[in-house]
């Protein structure tokens, strides 16, 4: 990426830049920021085209996430939501019609910043991930790319990592919009109430808890054979997590919430919103959980429970209030 300075006569800009194996630098004096900026911008695709293999130069950035969406999307869990944000792309600022080869970190910093303006340093960190992901199939796996752009701009910043967690009183007003009671269940709204409160109880997320199927089901354990992470995790049930289960029977015969995790969350606003509530997902309860359940066992045992390989996990999902803390201080 190129280096732009202030100097006294104006911005200098400079760039380094690898051809065929030797590196090119070369640099301009400008009354300008913006014309420097653009200089850079328009040096580095002179060289790139230089260097760039004819593949690059065929294919567009448009045909590459759209083949990305077609060809590599589908082999991932998130499939569904990684598609809907490649096509949303195609309405963002992007050289969606400039070859691969053409492409800038120039190019992609600017998208950065047009982003920035409109959704938060996380989702921009995510669609990054995004693009960079797709340049590296170009380049690696369809030969349409020599580089990968994504790499030479700096990320957004990290966002403070959530710490919400549930209080008894929002619980309850959760359980009464959906009609909860501790009988058999017989409404969606009541399966959504279990599902919220086993969560509670074991820490699993939306996705394991709507993709949960009864024989995976036992009689101390769930066993999940693929997580977030990509491993299989077995979450052991207490007493309390086993008769929620037990309220769940008869309700489907193959799945046990019988819902996608779609409509888990959707529906999880809904009666949110008819509670008068805001300001907590439904991931918030896999936060309360950790909570609630780091009383009980020690950490490396919250870290099993969790699907946790790295201990330092347990200090983002654990967030307790000052004044429990001071009650265990006594």
């Amino acid at each position: 990426m190129a280096s732009i300075q202030k100097t006294a006569c104006g911005y200098r800009a400079q760039i380094k830049f690898r051809v065929h194996g030797q590196i090119v630098r070369d640099s301009g004096l400008f009354p300008n920021r913006r014309d420097a900026v653009q200089w850079a911008a328009d040096r580095e695709r002179e060289l790139r085209a230089r260097q760039s293999s004819p593949e690059s130069q065929l294919h567009t950035l448009r045909e590459a996430l759209r083949r990305y969406a077609e060809e590599v999307s589908p082999t991932k869990r998130g499939a569904h939501w990684e598609q809907v944000r490649l096509a949303a792309f195609e309405g963002y600022y992007l050289p969606l019609n400039a070859p691969m080869g053409d492409v800038t970190a120039q190019d992609i910093a600017d998208f950065r910043d047009s982003r920035l303006d409109k959704v938060s340093a996380a989702s921009v960190r995510r669609e990054i991930c995004i693009l960079s992901s797709v340049f590296e199939s170009a380049r690696l796996e369809w030969g349409w790319a020599e580089h990968n752009p994504c790499r030479d701009i700096r990320k957004p910043a990290n966002s403070k990592s959530r710490d919400r967690v549930l209080q008894w009183q929002e619980i309850r007003a959760m359980l009464r919009q959906m009609s909860y009671d501790r009988h058999a269940v017989q409404s969606g709204a009541q399966a959504l109430a279990v599902c919220m409160l086993l969560a509670l109880r074991t820490g699993m997320r939306a996705g394991e808890l709507a993709g949960m199927q009864w024989d995976q089901v036992f009689e101390d354990h769930v066993h999940l054979p693929q997580t977030k992470s990509g491993r299989p995790r077995d979450v052991p049930l207490s007493s309390r997590a086993r008769r929620l289960l037990q309220q769940m029977r008869g309700w489907d015969r193959d799945s046990v919430f019988g819902m996608d995790p779609r409509t888990l969350s959707t529906l999880f606003r809904r009666y949110r919103e008819r509670a008068g509530l805001s300001g907590f997902t439904f991931h918030d309860c896999r936060h309360t959980a950790a909570t609630m359940i780091s009383r009980k066992v020690e950490v490396l045992d919250l870290c099993k429970i969790f699907g946790w390989t790295d201990p330092k996990m347990a200090m983002v999902y654990y967030n307790p209030h000052a004044s429990t803390l001071a009650e265990l201080l006594g």
